[in-house]
This record gives structure tokens, sequence and C-alpha cells, in this order.
């Protein structure tokens, strides 16, 4: 039970940061500086940040034209709770 709490705990800090990487960029974007490439929002949503992706895409209002990120941000949400779904089902955390 430790362990999961300290996945969970690890995750929300994680997710964290993707949120604030999404409003970080839309801050940049409105002040035309220096920006953070699309690979990597999508990279850190992939690597179980899609919670903090598609929640950060929804408070900024950011990359929410894009159709890469409309597609892939909650696809890769559904793949984070299917992956840890599966995990946990498993025991192996």
């Amino acid at each position: 039970m430790k362990e999961r709490m300290i996945i969970a705990a690890v995750l929300a800090v994680w997710n964290l940061i993707v949120f604030a990487a999404y409003g970080i960029d839309k801050r940049k974007a409105e002040k035309g500086r220096w920006r953070t490439p699309e690979k990597t929002l999508l990279a850190m949503a992939f690597f179980m940040g899609g919670a903090g992706a598609l929640l950060g895409m929804r408070v900024f209002r950011h990359k929410t034209k894009h159709a890469s990120f409309q597609i892939l941000v909650p696809l890769f949400l559904v793949l984070n709770a299917a992956l840890l779904a599966y995990l946990f089902r498993k025991g192996l955390i």
C-alpha cells in the first residue's frame, strides 16, 4: 500500500509539472517568446502526463485548435489510465 501512495504522489507531481508546462508555453506564446516544442508537450502527455496535459489545454485554452493535440492528448490519458489499471490489477504496483 505504501508503494501505491508513493506512485500516486509521483504521478500527481508529474501531472502538475505537465499542467504548468502548458500554462508556461501559453504565456510565452502570448508574449512572442521562445516556446516549448510541440513534440515535448506531447511526449510529456504520453509519459503518464495525460491528465495534466488535458487539464492544461482546457484551463489555459492552449493547443485546443491543433488536431494532433485534440486527438493525442485524450488518447494518451486513456492509455495512461489503462496502463495504471493493468499494473494495479496484476499487482505490479
